[in-house]
């Protein structure tokens, strides 16, 4: 349920435009980041959304620190708290060594028994973290809580040694947490910790410590000069100011007032650019849009647990005959002013070794899809202009999130596309919440969503049939050479090996349809030309902002 939510809420980020802005002084040495709404916890432990996730990976350093080679499209990853790390023969093992000079904020030293506590709490039921659930190559209890004992070694204060079940193929993101403080941890009952003043004073060991956070007003980080990343250039203050109004933000942005905004709609990037002290750099290929099709009747599954295929959307001639109907690149040109790129399937272009080249989106193409129609039997019988079949009419419910301009623009023209090759679609605009709610009951037949993809690749969640352990396939998409394919993607760690897999599981998808693809859309980011030394990558905006400079 945790990863559930995890996912629910990167889910929401794309549904909410949660933009991110940085405010300029000329003559300080202060970056200020506008936010649409105040952060809920920067506890790492229970960071959940985007922001939080920034901000707390400011404040908690992890062993490990990634970096994206956008030559190759593929994640790097080099040591931070580790100063280097040895695998066994058969990775069943790793061996870290620690730097000897990362301090925490009360100028406590950290240790190797900080890194096993860690661990033992992040995994901890009664904590009930975001990454709870998520330790299955640990050896644990049957509760899912790490064995401490069992999985741990330390070795010397600057030393541990990390235990894996055998053959489960580890990897150095199964190491990758951040470090949180022993002494100041285990003086708190694990089930207060959610609500202990630790989550307002935090003990942090990152480039930058708490200074003041004021309740949806502003929160503010000062480098901490005892970090090891402490180095002159760095910026000394950066304050997340809460600025709910997107087009207030805009405004600062064109004045100088701020310096950075993420997710820029398209029709402002234009004008933006135009304005010699602002650069534009669209991120591509972390959040695709589509057309969800439930794959099973969605009626029989909620009140008799039956998986029964869908009478309109289980035929994959059916699903293929939509994705032909619809004209994707209408939307992307009219609406996105092309800053996206048409979707073939799940698997995110920036993965450069891994796409499967030889797929193409499918295209507009109405007497296509009128023939596979026909093939399914969908014929307009009675001539009103409706499909129907064995009595029932081709006519369902396209339900979108209010709020959200991009779905409205995009189900009218679903809606004017499906009319062509003779389908009826009623828009239904639902609350966000209780539009959540019926997807992940799996009570809705068809639907306009999006999915902010992981770095790494993360491709069972969504697509494997097992109900109970993947609960993110809301579209109840089930077949068995796709579930042994992500069987061998989960065991495999050759990395030839795991790009043929994706190309082969790219293959298989693109031809089942489950869902239509419809495109990619770009994190448009406007920052003035002052900060220098930036690089915006898949990985995030204010990612390593610690080596960014102020240009006077």
């Amino acid at each position: 349920m945790k990863v559930k939510l995890y996912y629910i809420l990167i889910f929401l980020s794309s549904l909410i435009l949660f933009s991110s802005c940085q405010k300029s002084s000329t003559s300080s040495n202060y970056i200020a980041i506008g936010i649409a709404q105040d952060v809920e916890s920067i506890n790492p432990l229970f960071a959940f959304s985007v922001d939080e996730g920034s901000i707390s990976e400011l404040l908690y350093l992890s062993m490990i620190q990634h970096g994206w080679d956008e030559e190759n499209g593929e994640i790097t990853s080099e040591p931070l708290i580790a100063k280097n790390w040895v695998w066994s023969s058969d990775t069943s093992s790793v061996t870290v060594n620690l730097r000897d000079d990362v301090r925490w904020s009360d100028n406590e030293k950290l240790t190797a028994s900080d890194v096993a506590f860690s661990f033992d709490i992040f995994s901890d039921p009664a904590v009930d973290s975001r990454l709870f659930g998520s330790f299955t190559k640990f050896y644990t209890d049957s509760s899912g809580h790490i064995l401490i004992n069992k999985t741990f070694e330390i070795l010397s204060p600057d030393k541990i040694k990390i235990n894996f079940i055998p053959h489960t193929h580890p990897t150095l993101f199964n190491i990758d947490i951040p470090i949180l403080p022993k002494h100041v941890y285990e003086k708190i009952q694990r089930k207060d910790i959610a609500t202990s003043e630790v989550n307002f004073k935090p003990v942090s060991n990152g480039p930058y410590k708490l200074e003041n956070w004021d309740k949806n007003q502003s929160l503010t980080l000062k480098a901490d000069s005892s970090s090891f990343l402490f180095h002159k250039g760095i910026i000394n203050k950066i304050i997340f100011k809460v600025i709910p109004d997107y087009n207030s933000r805009i405004t600062q942005l064109k004045k100088g007032e701020i310096d950075l905004c993420e997710l820029i709609k398209p029709d402002d990037a234009p004008e933006l650019e135009k304005n010699k002290d602002i650069e534009i750099v669209p991120v591509k290929g972390r959040e695709y849009e589509y057309v969800g099709w439930n794959n099973i009747d969605p009626d029989l599954f909620n009140k008799e647990h039956k998986v029964i295929p869908n009478k309109f959307f289980g035929p994959v001639k059916v699903r293929q005959a939509l994705s032909y109907a619809i004209n994707k690149k209408e939307i992307l040109e009219e609406y996105l002013h092309n800053y996206g790129q048409l979707a073939v399937g799940p698997v995110s272009p920036i993965f450069k070794k891994a796409i499967n080249e030889d797929l193409q989106p499918y295209s507009y193409n109405p007497e296509k899809a009128k023939q596979l129609l026909a093939e399914e039997g969908w014929k307009d019988i009675d001539n009103d202009g409706i499909l129907e079949k064995n009595g029932t009419e081709f006519s369902f419910d396209l339900y979108i999130p209010g709020g959200n301009p991009l779905r409205n623009y995009s189900a009218t023209v679903i809606k004017n596309n499906l009319k062509n090759v003779g389908i009826s679609v009623n828009i239904q605009t639902m609350e966000l919440n209780t539009f959540l709610d019926n997807l992940f009951s799996k009570k809705l037949n068809a639907w306009i969503a999006s999915w902010y993809v992981g770095i790494p690749l993360e491709l069972k969640m969504l697509w494997h049939s097992d109900d109970e352990s993947t609960p993110l396939n809301i579209q109840s998409y089930s077949n068995q050479e796709i579930d042994n394919l992500l069987d061998k993607i989960e065991s495999n760690s050759k990395e030839q090996k795991l790009y043929q897999l994706y190309k082969k599981f790219q293959e298989i998808i693109h031809n089942d349809e489950p869902v239509t693809f419809l495109y990619w859309i770009d994190n448009i980011t406007a920052h003035n030309k002052r900060i220098t030394n930036i690089d915006i990558n898949p990985l995030g905006v204010i990612h390593h902002c610690w080596n960014w400079k102020l240009e006077e």
